[in-house]
């Protein structure tokens, strides 16, 4: 009875020695949480996270950070990794053969939210025992845009509810770059393809704080228009990964809801699917086929309250990604083998006017008279929140499309494209010496260009091309893209002149539309009767224009160019882009 009396007292100050070590950990588990200082209305600086980092990655084998690249600012991007492989090599490689997860923060540095997200999570997972198992690769980078990370204020965001300090929007040589990821005129950008080619991530996110309306969501999201993905992707994202995302964050007392894009002025009037061009990182992830995200918090939310949502989205869609791992290995490789075989590619993506109904928590609004501008004002009164279904223009169509090559041909002079094309893993053969051969080529009719410059380019739009086939002589050094490979849709993004963002309308060609020979009338208008006598055709249009056209007809250089532009001395070469297509 004494042995069993002593047996039961030291069981008994066993266990609550244990559970005295139990609630210890706890309490410091969550003393580590609650006294983070990234919890609360600050935001580090770019020294501050880059030490933070490197210090974690000393103590903990789980996270490694790495020197990727330069900034225009001249300091180095950083990827920092959680669940590698122990050196670059290696955690690259596993990175491309496993399932991965690329998040982007401060693209715009007065827009935060990730990066103090991203330290919560590790602050968290650290604290409750960096449990791998259930865990995909994880990459973060910690801040891309580092020359904006340096430009710190209190006062660029005049909108945002917080943080103290921030960065701002352009980076050191004030591009957005979230708009440059086809133009790559920032170094930033091409670090940041060395990253994402290098991961091959499946799934893509880039870290942002919205403008636009008052409402009552905290977090909203972008992906890419429903009509622009393979039909893998599309069916994956939209039909599996949003609805469970949206549930999940449900249970946790988070609406996810669409970045709200308004169609009109206010909410009511409904609002639309965002675009995601592929100047944008969403946009570009897209057409390597990761699934893509853009996450907006609301500006006037706290900070505090915005970062946390910010992590609640990461958490469930790292847990969705790992739930999901076939299912996302099959679809991507699915995406791969539709981008190589389509027959057509589509471009110019518009709203349709086809709406669904969507139910949307808003604040009733006003039009009051401003006392200062004496002007009536749009006003959100939150004290009267609403539900209310409005439109959702959710649906796009293209108005365009080509029939795809079999490949494109880029002229070794093209030096700025072939670097691009490097940059982004795009294979293709060097011609190792001159070639004759039969190719479509594509000439300018017609465009529009910026009045202003947009990202330091006066962009082209509207534009209108002709081809035709020629017998070409290509020269060593030229280039032959196949469209049967991996990155097709970049390819057919980028070379085919007419889309969103293709490098022609970004002005990569420019010198091509500018004409370099003329003629002097008083010596050119003693071959115009030779010239019109050996093209019957041409004579009698010319007759035709003279006849319908006043100004034409009492215009000596009209009638003169016009002749000229349609003879064998006009330079063959105006308006030819230097990209061809064999069909």
């Amino acid at each position: 009875m004494f042995l069993k009396k002593i047996r039961f007292t030291v069981l008994f100050y066993s266990m609550r020695k244990l559970f005295k070590s139990l609630v210890l950990i706890l309490l410091g588990t969550f003393s580590i949480i609650a006294q983070s200082k990234w919890t609360g209305n600050e935001s580090p600086t770019y020294d501050e996270l880059h030490l933070i980092l490197k210090q974690l990655a000393t103590k903990h084998k789980e996270i490694e950070l790495y020197n990727v690249g330069n900034s225009d600012y001249g300091l180095p991007i950083y990827v920092c990794i959680v669940n590698g492989a122990g050196d670059s090599t290696k955690t690259f490689e596993k990175a491309k053969n496993e399932t991965t997860i690329l998040i982007n923060n401060a693209i715009h540095p007065g827009e935060p939210d990730g990066v103090n997200a991203m330290l919560l999570w590790l602050e968290e997972w650290i604290a409750n025992g960096k449990k791998i198992k259930n865990l995909p690769v994880i990459a973060f980078i910690p801040a891309y845009n580092v020359g904006g990370m340096m430009n710190r204020s209190s006062t660029s965001r005049a909108n945002q509810n917080g943080p103290e300090e921030y960065g701002f929007r352009g980076n050191a040589r004030n591009f957005d770059l979230n708009r440059d990821f086809i133009k790559m005129d920032a170094e930033n950008t091409f670090t940041f393809a060395r990253i994402f080619h290098g991961l091959d991530p499946d799934v893509f996110v880039d870290n942002h704080v919205s403008n636009g309306a008052d409402y009552q969501y905290t977090l909203t999201y972008i992906t890419s228009l429903k009509e622009r993905l393979s039909p893998s992707i599309q069916t994956l994202t939209y039909e599996k990964l949003i609805p469970e995302l949206k549930s999940q964050l449900q249970k946790r007392g988070t609406d996810l809801f669409p970045y709200v894009d308004l169609k009109g002025e206010t909410p009511s009037e409904g609002i639309v699917a965002f675009n995601d061009l592929p100047r944008y990182a969403m946009g570009y992830a897209s057409l390597f086929h990761s699934l893509s995200f853009t996450v907006e918090t609301h500006m006037l939310k706290p900070f505090p309250e915005r970062v946390q949502v910010t992590k609640q989205f990461m958490e469930e869609l790292t847990k969705w990604t790992f739930e999901n791992k076939k299912a996302i290995e099959l679809s991507r490789k699915s995406a791969r083998e539709w981008e190589q075989n389509m027959n057509y590619f589509k471009f110019n993506f518009k709203t349709s006017d086809q709406k669904d109904s969507i139910l949307f928590k808003g604040f009733e609004h006003s039009f009051p008279l401003n006392e200062t501008t004496n002007l009536k004002r749009l006003y959100y009164d939150r004290s009267k929140p609403y539900q209310l279904y409005i439109p959702y223009y959710c649906h796009s169509i293209a108005k365009d499309s080509v029939l795809v090559p079999e490949f494109y041909v880029v002229g070794a002079q093209e030096k700025e494209t072939i670097h691009r094309l490097k940059a982004n893993n795009i294979k293709f053969q060097t011609l190792y010496k001159d070639s004759l051969m039969e190719l479509t080529v594509s000439v300018v009719a017609d465009y529009k260009s910026n009045s202003k410059p947009y990202e330091g380019h006066f962009k082209h739009r509207d534009i209108q091309i002709k081809q035709k086939k020629v017998e070409l002589q290509l020269k060593k050094g030229d280039v032959l893209i196949s469209t049967k490979q991996q990155g097709a849709f970049f390819i057919h993004s980028v070379l085919q002149s007419r889309a969103e963002d293709s490098y022609f309308s970004w002005n990569f060609y420019d010198s091509y539309l500018q004409q370099k020979e003329y003629f002097s009338n008083y010596v050119f208008i003693d071959q115009v009767a030779e010239i019109l006598k050996a093209n019957p055709e041409l004579k009698a249009t010319f007759e035709d224009k003279k006849a319908s056209d006043p100004n034409f007809k009492n215009s000596e250089w009209e009638q003169l160019y016009f002749i000229y532009s349609n003879s064998p001395y006009f330079e063959q070469t105006f308006m030819r882009l230097p990209v061809y297509e064999k069909h």
